[in-house]
């Protein structure tokens, strides 16, 4: 893939039950065995490799790049790093590795440290086990609820991370140094589970020093004390390139702790690029969020969606954008949603029942994104109106691109012909479809246009017969067989 949402949905089991034991006697006499977390993510994770089963599903474009070094960097029992800009999917993909542990786990009821009742750690685990024996109280963690994640932040403690004294367990009698007296932060509470620290550069190197106990000997130390305790989980984090963000950097002990480190990237294919606005972009509603204007789900015909992924990938690699920056998946999905919007404004106004997306819905793709890019001239006083002309020609380009791409070698004389008279078509972000093509009379070789810009024989309407009618005047403004007049919200296409 590829952050961006940078974030996906934890894994989810289908079993909605627990299993049956529910005491250390029972749960002994089952058979159960403990294992450590990156032995149970191994176990899972060549178990689907050789079923041949999606390893990271929802991940999409790493499946030759970065999947391969993820499993093996699991396969091997290291922790991992992953390198990479913004929005190529990191957060994601860390989440996803949920789905790689068991779907129960056995815990000590009442454990702060999801404790397993036949490996206990703690001492307050020891003294539960000696009280009550095989009728200690057994619970079930379920893996969605084995996962911990921390987004690095300057004002982030070792408090937060490790832990820290508790004043009132101490006022409640206990000595100082009674392991009990503490409060454990966000690392040791994950215990079994996997760990994320997002943008670990901005960890200040400080707070950075608190984890190499836990990467390498698998202990805490908290207020001048040890306590020993062998956690068992996987660390992950992500980091920017340093040379970009200049805002800190991982420290070289601790990065030398972390047993891989792996780069990401964004879509190298435009199929990847196409597939990713398809899974993540929201342009569909359940009927009951639609209130009371009666309007279905708007509908992104599918060219509308290519010429959204090659006008990112064009951004991308722009001499105009500063490339250490990079350019979200969120750029590309920001833009879909915001032309599936404009669709269901005019569909609101115009009285339209089913909204469709339109070339005409494109501009508004601009203004929205603008915040999403950092250009490389930008300075200390950025010309907005010279970086929105970049952008705007960028989404001409790419209008063109997937016009030549799909369009080529279709004749559109016939439709050329209606303008031969001195005939005009308006259309603009208010002009609903009905209008559009009441302008145009009959249009030869439409079933063949439509079938080109990817609308099936069984779902072609009024609205998508006009937004591939749009598509085709906009190919024939690009390649200079049409001119075009553009007023605010008003196009005219004339001879």
């Amino acid at each position: 893939m590829v952050e961006v949402t940078d974030a996906a949905p934890l894994g989810t089991g289908s079993s909605p039950t627990a299993p049956a034991p529910t005491t250390l006697g029972a749960l002994r006499d089952s058979g159960a065995a403990f294992r450590p977390v990156k032995a149970e993510l191994r176990a899972n994770l060549l178990a689907r490799l050789a079923a041949g089963e999606p390893t990271l599903p929802g991940i999409v474009g790493f499946e030759d790049t970065v999947q391969p070094e993820v499993e093996r960097a699991l396969i091997a029992g290291h922790d991992l790093v992953l390198l990479g800009e913004r929005g190529q999917g990191k957060t994601r993909l860390i989440r996803t590795l949920v789905g790689l542990l068991d779907e129960w786990t056995p815990v000590l009821v009442g454990s702060e440290l999801n404790e397993h009742p036949l490996a206990p750690i703690s001492v307050w685990a020891h003294r539960q086990i000696a009280a009550h024996g095989d009728d200690t109280p057994v619970g079930w963690l379920h893996r969605s609820d084995r996962y911990g994640e921390k987004l690095a932040t300057p004002d982030t403690s070792v408090g937060d991370l490790i832990g820290d004294v508790d004043p009132i367990k101490v006022a409640e009698g206990r000595t100082l140094g009674d392991p009990e007296t503490v409060h454990y932060g966000l690392v040791p509470r994950t215990n079994r589970g996997i760990f994320s620290i997002n943008e670990l550069p901005d960890l200040a190197e400080r707070i950075q020093v608190a984890l190499l106990n836990v990467l390498e000997e698998r202990d805490i130390q908290i207020r001048g004390y040890r306590v020993r305790l062998p956690l068992d989980l996987l660390l992950v984090a992500t980091a920017n390139p340093e040379d970009y963000t200049n805002r800190g950097r991982i420290i070289p002990p601790l990065k030398d702790r972390f047993g891989a480190e792996v780069r990401t990237h964004y879509p190298i294919e435009l199929a990847d690029e196409i597939q990713l606005l398809h899974q993540e972009a929201q342009i569909t509603w359940q009927s009951s969020t639609a209130g009371s204007s009666g309007l279905d789900s708007p509908v992104v015909p599918e060219h509308l969606v290519e010429i959204i992924a090659r006008f990112t990938r064009l951004v991308r690699e722009s001499s105009h954008v500063d490339q250490r920056s990079g350019v979200s998946a969120r750029f590309a999905i920001a833009g879909l949603e915001t032309i599936a919007a404009s669709a269901v404004r005019r569909a609101a106004v115009a009285g339209e029942s089913r909204p469709a997306a339109r070339v005409v819905d494109l501009p508004s793709v601009v203004p929205a994104s603008r915040g999403k890019v950092e250009f490389a001239d930008a300075g200390s006083d950025p010309d907005d109106e010279r970086e929105i002309e970049v952008l705007e020609h960028l989404l001409r380009q790419a209008t063109a691109q997937t016009f030549r791409a799909r369009c080529g070698g279709l004749d559109l004389t016939g439709l050329q012909e209606h303008f031969s008279g001195g005939d005009v078509v308006e259309s603009g972000d208010l002009v609903p479809a009905a209008a559009l093509m009441g302008q145009l009379g009959t249009i030869p070789r439409l079933a063949e246009l439509l079938g080109r810009v990817g609308v099936p024989e069984g779902e072609q309407s009024a609205e998508q017969a006009a937004a591939a009618v749009e598509f085709a005047l906009e190919g024939l403004y690009l390649t200079r067989r049409l001119a075009k007049d553009t007023d605010g919200g008003r196009t005219v296409y004339g001879a």
